[in-house]
């Protein structure tokens, strides 16, 4: 091979790479929407710890609920092409407690969770996936409605902080969509349970005034503004 067609090959692949950098930026904005899981903290509140606390024979209730079906939703502004900024929002459904088929209580109240939280993200763009990280901080609001099934007509409403750290992975289906293949999240609220299960029947569970969740979340990424 000449010194000339050697130069010629390296000039050809410097080239290729600095088109295929141009094409590999990222985009200015994203929004993202899906699915999501929240694994609450429980803080080990049992059955028995239950019924004790709702005045019920052995056998009423089942643990604490742990998991909660949601969604979660994102809209996210590239600064950079590695950093940016994101608004995450997600919302969480279920009931805090369920009776066992022993049981004849029906009609236990709902809950829902919903978080409101802002931060900066990190990610390592790449042809076809972008593995990225984040810290968010924001607010959480949890509410159940009465406990009217247990003669109880009192019901919990409380907003606390909430701190979001964690990450994920996109795969880029095409220039605009990706599949956000998962994000995990370790997700801290500041409740004061203890308070808050106090509030019902006056009863002191000796809980914590934090709670430590996991929350996944899986959906699809639209890219726009490049």
């Amino acid at each position: 091979m000449t010194v000339y067609k050697a130069g010629a090959l390296a000039v050809a692949a410097v080239l290729f790479a600095a088109i295929a950098l141009a094409q590999d930026t990222a985009p200015k904005y994203q929004v993202f929407g899906g699915y999501s899981l929240l694994h609450a903290d429980t803080e080990g509140v049992t059955g028995p710890t239950l019924d004790s606390f709702f005045s019920q024979t052995s056998g009423t209730f089942h643990d604490a609920t742990s998991n909660y079906n949601g969604w979660n939703a994102e809209a996210q502004v590239n600064i950079r092409r590695w950093l940016g900024a994101v608004a995450d929002f997600s919302g969480y459904y279920g009931s805090p407690v369920t009776a066992t088929s022993a049981s004849s209580i029906t009609g236990l109240p709902s809950a829902n969770s919903y978080t409101f939280m802002f931060g900066p993200v990190v990610s390592f763009h790449s042809a076809k996936f972008t593995p990225f990280v984040h810290a968010l901080f924001g607010a959480n609001r949890f509410s159940s409605g009465s406990f009217s099934a247990l003669d109880i007509s009192n019901s919990i409403s409380d907003t606390a902080f909430a701190m979001a750290l964690g990450g994920g992975v996109d795969y880029h289906l095409t220039r605009r969509w990706a599949w956000r293949i998962g994000q995990v999240d370790y997700l801290y609220s500041r409740h004061d349970a203890n308070l808050l299960a106090q509030s019902l029947t006056g009863e002191n569970l000796g809980l914590n005034d934090y709670q430590n969740n996991i929350r996944f979340s899986t959906g699809l990424v639209f890219h726009f503004g490049k």
